[in-house]
């Protein structure tokens, strides 16, 4: 049955979606991809081409460091002076050979940087999303230039190439390009597919792709400083040296990383750890450059930790570079400039920079003749007064050439900041509705604390108030889309309704039910405020997990304060000595971290081995097996068993399901860790550790998810009926019934979220299981407290011991939610995450199987990132539920009616679960407003916009967790609890 409260809180989750919706498509913007193409009937737009025929050898992840002739210190002896081969030849032939430290547009994923390469555009931040579904290419590229110059291209290796340019290859040779535990296959079909085609006498190619995998997927499985790092790298150097053997003067080299890789082998974000990416090019024939071309055509950069700055381009700066080399016309959207040392000879580089020029010019007169073109109006003078400079004819060569490089760096800075344009009309809908949908909630959850009793009734009145709103909201949303169309730039018909309906509702509701404006202020909780301003700082969003930290400790003070004052010993010592484990646990779990870039050098990262070693550490590989053990036992004996909620499904459900559940997920981590690692000295055990874990994952996903939840859903209650005794029944498990049964629905999904998460993790996972339940004693205590102060302020206490008496207890403050919320957060940082694309465990999509699946992977990958926060949610209803026993009680003011079953716990369960969306989603308005007003910031797509998506994703999992646990768990053990005691009277 769909109660009120169901219905209260999807109209909770209708205006949190709609929101997000609105602020997002306004802030993260697409660009738009011209489908021109550069063409000429002569060669006018092109130069002379210096060779026939290219080799492209992409070695995903090749960090410049790699193959750099100044390497940082200290020295990694796993990839430093490795690939040595560049560098050799470079100081061999240094007209031949040359070696950039290549700048990668950000974000730094395989997708985005085939197209950067390809076409010479900047990819957007919203991109990202699209890694792991390509879509072909339509605009400009250098493979349709190919084509249209009738030349054959040839492909081999990583298959994201075939995504993205499905007929454009007459040879390829593909393969599967996730699977990141696979070492070798990807490498070993480019090497069985390149070297044919290289001692083919006929050269059947004039463009070949090879696109090596292995650097890349040791990166992210072991990380860089590992000997697999070195075995892959010396395999490299192998390969071109016998490329460069191969090669004929006609036929130009070019060897690069589409990215680079961080400390911990992973990548995705604008780290310049991440950005540095090698770039190699080497003529065997004709040379490329005579000597130096002017300096002021040259920019430097220094590596992190090296002594001397190196040459340093853009990465897109190939794609111009490469197509005027083999003669080609420059792709009509690309924003790169030709490397001055390839054309330094004669008069080609002064014809090849003024191609580029006007190339660029022609562009970006087309884009503001399309329909995004009013995004240029306000930088159209600035470019205009760039390119008026380079048309200077008293200028000397040297001059006109540093103006025509000049204005295409303009060009290319003026497109990174246009797309990072946004749509403030749609972004203002978006906070419009998040804000004023924040304090009709709040209002709700108000209102539903007042209501006590009567809360079913007050949710009666509010919901057909709610309803109307929404519908006279989306016809007021069509009429003024439909009067104001032509006003409302980038505006439609669904964007206007999803404006108008959540805010017409929330006024209606705010109207009928207006919040008590002095109690709100007096009930405002000081941490949520000061967490969700901190992201107006660039600091204090680094620093959030420190930040969660602080007020996650301070959260558990009052609780202390009111342990100190409890009215009996046994009160005092059970509320301070679980609040000091609450805050053992949380502390222990604050040790467990990942460094953010801009944390350096002030974090040392403890979730792994070491900062370039991303294996468990030893105390990690020591706990794991105890601690599946162990937690169980805990739960079990230790909490369940105060209340003898030990028995009934408990008594079943822990020992088969929960324990080798938890036990089969640290199993499967370890099994991996003894393979990654080569533990055992030899990769023949890998297919065997591979098929182990794959079985040993599955089985568990399947019992906590299909056996577990089977069982829980048949059987829910920890009851256990005692008939030992003549004419009476003892229920054992009474007192907690309601709290018992739903913490074991948390376990299950606490379970899945433990199998998803790396050892490391569980470690954290298990430790923030102990704190709730450790809180939510804490939370009991302190409600005795309060209710027997006030029973002893009564002016009639023995009125508690009537039969149908009212249930007085105090009720769910938003101070007990505060906590669990952040605690929350804990875990999330803890599991080894932060805010950045880069922390992103991306080898969590291959534990239920051994290559990638578009239907498991997202699933595993989403349970490892946010698991944490899901779990957060889920355990809001345990607030109100914990240590609860089914009471039958009269209503306040209805003398007459017949008395209900656990009136009070219904409505505090549902102002808990309310009090928890309220806390995340002040947290995604505070990252959303400050995303908005810091857009022009230097450090929003650092640092902001991450923070923002991290929010939505927080509100969603909340949302999420929230309706599961209570329109299914909660809704099953009241049903259960009502058929079993009806005839209580």
């Amino acid at each position: 049955m769909f109660s009120n409260s169901s219905a209260i809180l999807a109209w909770i989750v209708f205006v949190h979606v709609a929101g997000i919706y609105l602020f997002t498509s306004g802030f993260l913007l697409t660009r738009l991809a011209l489908t021109e193409t550069t063409t000429c009937s002569t060669n006018e737009c092109t130069v002379p081409a210096t060779h026939t025929r290219a080799v492209v050898l992409i070695i995903d992840a090749l960090r410049f460091d790699f193959v750099s002739p100044n390497p940082p210190t200290p020295l990694s002896p796993y990839h430093h002076n490795i690939l040595t081969l560049p560098q050799e030849l470079t100081k061999a032939r240094p007209r031949h050979s040359f070696i950039f430290n290549a700048y990668s547009d950000p974000p730094t994923t395989t997708l985005q940087r085939i197209k950067g390469l390809t076409t010479g555009s900047l990819p957007t931040f919203v991109d990202l999303g699209n890694n792991f579904g390509a879509s072909s290419i339509e605009e400009d590229s250098i493979i349709k230039q190919l084509g249209l110059a009738n030349k054959t291209a040839a492909f081999m290796g990583d298959d994201t190439w075939m995504s993205v340019f499905p007929d454009s290859f007459a040879i390829s040779f593909p393969y599967d390009s996730f699977n990141v535990e696979d070492l070798h296959t990807v490498d070993e079909g480019v090497i069985k597919h390149l070297f044919p085609l290289l001692e083919d006498p006929t050269k059947p190619f004039d463009f070949l792709v090879g696109h090596f995998l292995g650097v890349d997927h040791v990166g992210h499985r072991v990380g860089p400083d590992h000997p697999s790092m070195k075995t892959k790298l010396e395999q490299m150097n192998d390969v071109l040296g016998r490329v460069v053997d191969l090669l004929d003067d006609k036929t130009l080299l070019v060897v690069l990383g589409d990215h680079g890789m961080d400390r911990t082998g992973d990548h995705g974000g604008d780290g310049e750890h991440e950005t540095s990416s090698a770039l190699w090019i080497y003529s065997k024939g004709p040379e490329l450059s005579r000597d130096a071309p002017p300096s002021g055509l040259l920019q430097y950069t220094t590596f992190p930790g090296a002594s001397l700055p190196h040459r340093s381009v853009q990465q897109i700066d190939i794609l111009p570079t490469i197509s005027l080399l083999l003669g080609l016309p420059i792709p009509f959207n690309n924003l790169g400039t030709v490397i001055p040392e390839l054309f330094w000879r004669n008069s080609r580089l002064l014809d090849a920079l003024k191609l580029n020029a006007f190339q660029i010019r022609d562009y970006l007169k087309a884009y503001r003749d399309s329909a995004s073109g009013g995004e240029l109006d306000g930088y159209w003078d600035e470019l205009q007064r760039a390119w008026d400079v380079t048309l200077c004819k008293k200028c000397n060569t040297e001059d006109t050439l540093i103006k025509l490089t000049n204005y295409n760096r303009v060009a290319l800075s003026t497109c990174r900041a246009l797309w990072a344009q946004f749509n403030p009309l749609r972004m203002a809908f978006g906070l419009a509705v998040l804000g004023v949908g924040f304090i009709a909630t709040w209002s709700l959850y108000m209102g539903l604390s007042s209501a006590k009793y009567e809360w079913n009734a007050y949710l009666s009145s509010q919901l057909p108030n709610c309803m109307r709103g929404i519908a006279g909201g989306a016809v007021v949303g069509l009429l003024l889309f439909i009067g104001l169309e032509e006003k409302l730039e980038g505006i439609d018909a669904l964007d206007c309704i999803l404006f108008a309906a959540p805010i017409f509702s929330s006024f209606a509701l705010m109207i009928s039910s207006p919040p008590p404006i002095l109690a709100s202020i007096r009930s405002l909780p000081i941490p949520l405020v000061l967490h969700t301003i901190a992201f107006f700082s660039n600091s204090f969003t680094f620093w959030e997990d420190r930040l969660v930290l602080y007020l996650g400790l301070t959260s558990i003070v009052p609780f202390v304060l009111t342990g100190i004052k409890a009215p009996t010993t046994r009160l005092r010592y059970r509320i301070l000595g679980f609040s000091l484990l609450y805050a053992v646990c949380v502390r222990l779990m604050a040790i467990s971290t990942v460094c953010r870039e801009e944390q350096q050098p002030y974090c040392h990262v403890t979730f792994y081995a070491s900062s370039t070693l991303p294996t468990p550490p030893l105390p990690v590989l020591a706990l794991a097996v105890p601690l599946g053990f162990a937690l169980p036992y805990i739960i079990h004996t230790h909490f369940l068993k105060v209340s003898r909620s030990e028995l009934g499904l408990a008594q079943t459900f822990i020992p088969v399901i929960l324990r080798p559940a938890l036990l089969a997920g640290s199993g499967f981590w370890l099994l991996e860790w003894l393979d990654s690692a080569n533990v055992l000295g030899d990769e023949g055990w890998t297919p065997l550790l591979r098929m182990a874990r794959t079985w040993l994952a599955r089985g568990s996903f399947t019992l906590v998810f299909f056996v577990g939840g089977a069982l829980w859903y048949l059987i829910p209650l920890c009851l256990h009926f005692d008939k030992s005794q003549v004419k009476q029944v003892k229920v054992l498990g009474f007192a907690n019934a309601y709290g018992s049964s739903y913490l074991l629905l948390w376990t299950l999904a606490f379970a899945l979220v433990y199998n998803a998460s790396q050892l490391s993790a569980q470690i954290a996972l298990g430790l923030g299981a102990l704190a709730l339940v450790s809180f939510l004693e804490v939370v009991d205590g302190v409600r005795d407290v309060r209710y027997m102060e006030q029973v002893f302020a009564s002016a009639t206490p023995s009125a508690v011991l009537q039969q149908h008496a009212v249930d007085q207890s105090p009720p769910v403050r938003f101070a007990d939610i505060i906590p669990v919320a952040l605690l929350g957060l804990q875990m999330f940082f803890a599991t080894g995450h932060q805010s950045t694309i880069s922390s992103i465990q991306w080898k969590a999509g291959f534990i239920l199987t051994p290559t990638a699946s578009y239907t498991f992977a997202p699933i595993t990958v989403v349970l490892n990132s946010f698991g944490p926060l899901l779990l957060a949610g889920l355990a809001a209803p345990l607030l109100a539920l914990w240590n609860r026993p089914p009471m039958m009680a009269s209503v306040p003011g209805r003398e007459n009616a017949k008395p209900e079953l656990d009136v009070k716990v219904k409505g505090e369960t549902t102002v808990a679960v309310i009090g928890m969306m309220l806390y995340y989603t002040s947290l995604l308005i505070g990252s959303a407003v400050s995303a908005a007003v810091l857009r022009r910031h230097l450090m929003v797509w650092k640092v902001f916009a991450p923070r923002f998506m991290a929010g939505v994703a927080g509100v969603l999992f909340v949302d999420l967790a929230a309706l599961v646990g209570f329109c299914i768990g909660f809704s099953r053990i009241t049903s259960k609890i009502t058929f079993l005691f009806q005839g209580t009277s």
